[in-house]
């Protein structure tokens, strides 16, 4: 990772929001606690809301003791004099008026409703604070990347009207996840992985991002989204290209971004008469979550009780390419399931033919949620006099007694000071990305999501796109 600037300022538009308040902010505190601030740094908040710097002041500070355990007012003394606010809505001539604020190298942070984007991004360049005389100026847009192909196009030319591709930073949090970055750096460092990390040795992958949690008051986003916008055009299509993509010649940015888009396109279109083969979709009736009991989607607050937002979608894919050709890459991801649960599985090909009775499953599995780790099931003899296998689970912790861990926030926002470009999609990602998804989502405007009981395993329509002999792994790893 690059140094930041030691005088840069960092903008966030919507500083009032919750994004704010519950993410930027305490990731901001924590790199604050554990000195990795550059030391001329300065936070400058804008919003609508007529306050002075110190109602903002104690607004990040009321926020910071509700979502940080541990809350430390030391640290906070220490961050809170290089805290600024001023007041304005998007327009150039008040935009205009941060200029004073911004010496040098400054990023400019939409926290934002996202039919906002283009708004801000023209906003701050028509008031001339893209331009570079000063230092450099980079822009920073969280998920959604539009609502569609057509969407995320029109947005990617509203942003490079004013702002070079390279000063645009697109958070997706999950590829700041230190497991995310693991499970590339484990994929490119080991050189025994990569002869068999093809179609000749590898049967299917599975990636799950299963959640527990409902809505929890994303009423206004998500269901407009929902399951398929929410989680799987970004999150899960990211992790599905790091799985995929063929090495990079060194760690370069670009080249990074250069062979995620390439693995991406190379994504074999889902038939517009056959979505039902590989895409399939729920939404969570009334049940339990352990011992709680949970409303339904649609009698969720504020849910119309018509929805039909899906809040479970899974989708097959092939990649037509020779490392890949005839591999199915499983996603799936949904609320109120029975498990928190986040994985990549790679499972193997058995011995041909099998030498011990039946076929024995080998299995990579990185795990992201609950545990941080790598499991590789083989198989080893039993003790006794017969040549009887038993699995043997090979596991290796994330993190080790002592280190520091930072979130994706954290990470993000130090990639971002710094200019390190990689783990911030491009915008030929986010837009083949939508182009695979582009067929289901036509075919789910029609049609409604099949009910799941909140605490199972999802609908039964998700084993339906499965290959013959797969199965879906369990929610918990079992």
């Amino acid at each position: 990772m690059g140094e930041a600037a030691a005088s840069v300022t960092l903008v966030i538009l919507g500083a009032t929001g919750d994004l704010t308040r519950r993410l930027l902010v305490p990731a901001i505190y924590r790199l604050s606690a554990l000195g990795r601030l550059p030391a001329g740094m300065t936070v400058v908040g804008y919003a609508m809301e007529a306050w002075d710097t110190a109602q903002f002041r104690q607004h990040l500070e009321d926020s910071l003791r509700q979502f940080v355990p541990g809350f430390d007012p030391a640290v906070w003394q220490q961050l809170a004099p290089r805290v600024q606010y001023r007041a304005g809505d998007l327009t150039p001539p008040r935009l205009a008026a941060l200029a004073p604020l911004l010496p040098g190298p400054a990023a400019f942070y939409l926290a934002l409703p996202p039919q906002l984007f283009a708004q801000a991004a023209e906003g701050l360049g028509a008031a001339g604070l893209a331009d570079e005389a000063h230092g450099w100026r980079r822009l920073v847009v969280e998920k959604p990347f539009g609502w569609d192909l057509a969407s995320a196009e029109a947005l990617r030319v509203a942003l490079h009207r004013r702002w070079q591709e390279r000063q645009v930073f697109r958070i997706d949090h999950f590829l700041g996840k230190e497991t995310s970055q693991n499970l590339l750096l484990f994929r490119l460092a080991n050189r025994f992985l990569e002869p068999a990390w093809n179609a000749a040795y590898i049967r299917q992958v599975q990636i799950t991002v299963a959640e527990t949690l409902g809505v929890e008051g994303r009423w206004r986003y998500y269901d407009r989204a929902g399951a398929l916008r929410d989680m799987l055009q970004n999150h899960l299509l990211q992790l599905f290209a790091l799985v995929a993509m063929e090495p990079p010649a060194r760690w370069d940015a670009d080249l990074l971004h250069a062979h995620k888009a390439e693995v991406l396109e190379a994504v074999r279109a889902i038939p517009a008469g056959e979505v039902d083969r590989f895409a399939a979709r729920g939404q969570y009736g009334a049940g339990r979550i352990g011992e709680t009991a949970v409303p339904a989607y649609r009698a969720e607050p504020h849910i119309p009780p018509d929805s039909r937002t899906e809040t479970f979608a899974a989708v097959k894919l092939y990649v037509d390419t020779g490392r890949w050709r005839g591999v199915p890459f499983y996603l799936r991801s949904g609320k109120r399931l029975t498990a928190d649960y986040w994985e990549v599985a790679i499972e193997f090909r058995t011995v041909s033919p099998p030498l011990f009775g039946q076929p024995l499953r080998n299995w990579l599995v990185f795990h992201m949620r609950p545990g941080e780790d790598i499991d590789l099931l083989t198989w080893a003899k039993h003790p006794g006099l017969e040549p009887v296998p038993r699995p043997v689970v090979l596991s290796a912790p994330y993190k080790r007694a002592g280190e520091v861990e930072y979130s994706a926030y954290e990470q993000l926002l130090l990639d971002l000071l710094a200019g390190e470009r990689a783990y911030f999609p491009r915008f030929d990602e986010v837009e083949a990305a939508w182009r695979i998804l582009s067929p289901v989502l036509e075919a789910w405007q029609t049609g409604a999501p099949e009910i799941y009981p909140a605490g199972s395993a999802g609908p039964a329509a998700q084993d339906r796109i499965l290959d013959p002999g797969h199965a879906w792994r369990p929610l918990g790893g079992a």
